[in-house]
């Protein structure tokens, strides 16, 4: 079995422009005097590696908390792929996850410096997909995200950006990108993984 971590480092993670960045304060230290250390934090719920639910951008949709975790736990297929995918890329990576796996096609990653279109988009919604993950911080056009989130999200897909697939080859894999069970949120930073089976 190999593990491949996909999460962003926390405190070195890129951020979505105009977003707060993660800060990290030292409340106790051994080396100071103190009997443990002790660190908080406070993040923005997308900086780095994170998941994006419909409540992001749908104002009555489901929230972290209401979402079961088989949404984010799973069998999960990587493509690889540069530039704007179109809508005939989307159909054709869904088409080849199909064909290796059935149930990765429910969840798919892609891999690359890639930009999900408004095409693109439909068609993964069409499809009925759990998850759709990519490298960048968002999805869809960083200039104009909202088109594309209202149409992946507005199909109840979940939506997992930021990942880090540059050592994972295109494939078949289990998928953990579990979030943080926190309440009525839009979004949760997880720490996501990838289990390739020993061949």
């Amino acid at each position: 079995m190999k593990i491949y971590d996909i999460a962003q480092e926390v405190f070195g993670c890129q951020v979505f422009a105009g977003d707060p960045a993660p800060e990290k304060k030292q409340l106790c230290s051994i080396e100071k005097g103190d009997l443990c250390n002790l660190t908080a934090f406070g993040m923005c719920a997308h900086n780095g590696t994170h998941i994006d639910t419909p409540f992001h951008f749908i104002k009555d949709g489901k929230t972290v908390d209401s979402i079961g975790l088989d949404t984010f736990v799973g069998m999960a297929y990587v493509a690889e792929y540069c530039g704007i995918v179109s809508g005939t890329a989307a159909a054709e990576i869904l088409e080849k996850a199909k064909k290796q796996n059935p149930e990765a096609a429910m969840r798919i990653l892609i891999k690359g410096d890639a930009e999900v279109s408004s095409e693109a988009a439909k068609v993964f919604a069409d499809s009925g997909i759990l998850l759709l993950g990519n490298e960048s911080q968002t999805v869809g056009p960083e200039a104009a995200p909202m088109e594309v989130h209202l149409i992946l999200l507005g199909a109840g897909i979940v939506l997992l950006e930021g990942i880090r697939l540059a050592e994972v080859p295109e494939g078949s894999y289990f998928l953990n990108a579990a979030p943080l069970n926190l309440s009525g949120a839009d979004g949760s930073p997880c720490r996501a993984v990838l289990i390739a089976a020993e061949r």
